[in-house]
């Protein structure tokens, strides 16, 4: 199995590039976090290069995160500033050389039409799919759970379905987050091999406490190798707030990986 550093979550002592250094350091060959755009992408690229890691993904720009957004995608009066940021996003994706970009859709405000709310974001991922695809980048959609963001927009993984079919584009997949996942619906391994076509990249936590794999109720020792058994062979990412340190809490990795 791979594994990728989220450098969001992890290595939370060190500034933003030195982290790249300590996921080498400890073996991921890939990392993943929110957002690039704070960093020139030159400098991204060559700390990626210097440390020998491969970008496996980020987000395409959300908002003002500081301020409690929590995506723009599926908010009907920003449509123009998400259009924008997917061009953002494909730059750095080309410096990066990212293979994926994540969309997060959204906060729904009290009383918000969510029916204009889905017509927004069906819109936004007819007009970012193909650009993606023009450049062989795939974009994915992620299911959140209502517990840590509560009125997230986008919380089933039956809601990502059904937007992947009103889109109607093959360049769409959902990221499965088995934490947010677990929270909203379980049923983790049926899930995956119903829509193992229409997942292109998987992240993991475990519950409660989104801590590492191995400190909650979710059975990894299972649910991983059936992921791989079912054909999983992207990049997993470790999406999760390590409970002391993040080297000393890696050991959870060992059975997963090579001998």
């Amino acid at each position: 199995m791979k594994f990728s550093a989220n450098l969001s979550f992890l290595y939370q002592d060190l500034g933003f590039l030195d982290r790249f250094a300590a996921a080498a350091r400890d073996g991921f060959p890939a990392v993943e976090y929110m957002a690039p755009y704070a960093e020139p992408k030159e400098a991204i690229a060559e700390t990626l290069r210097i440390n020998n890691l491969e970008q496996a993904l980020f987000n395409v720009p959300a908002g003002d995160w500081a301020a409690g957004e929590r995506g723009i995608a599926a908010l009907p009066d920003r449509s123009d500033e998400f259009r924008a940021g997917i061009a953002t996003a494909l730059d750095y994706a080309a410096a990066l050389n990212c293979p994926k970009l994540n969309v997060i859709c959204g906060l729904a405000p009290p009383g918000a039409d969510l029916e204009a709310m889905e017509e927004t974001l069906v819109a936004n991922l007819q007009y970012a799919a193909p650009r993606c695809a023009d450049v062989e980048v795939k974009l994915l959609i992620e299911p959140i759970n209502q517990r840590d963001m509560p009125g997230f927009f986008l919380s089933t993984t039956a809601h990502a379905e059904r937007i992947l079919d009103r889109v109607g584009h093959p360049n769409l997949y959902i990221q499965y987050d088995l934490y947010h996942a677990q929270v909203m619906q379980g049923d983790l391994v049926p899930t995956y091999e119903r829509l193992r076509d229409r997942i292109a990249h998987i992240q993991v936590a475990d519950t409660p406490g989104r801590h590492e794999p191995g400190t909650g109720e979710i059975n990894w020792s299972f649910v991983l190798p059936e992921l791989e058994r079912l054909g999983y062979d992207g990049y997993i990412g470790c999406e999760y707030r390590p409970k002391t340190t993040t080297t000393a809490g890696l050991g959870w990795l060992t059975p997963f990986l090579p001998a």
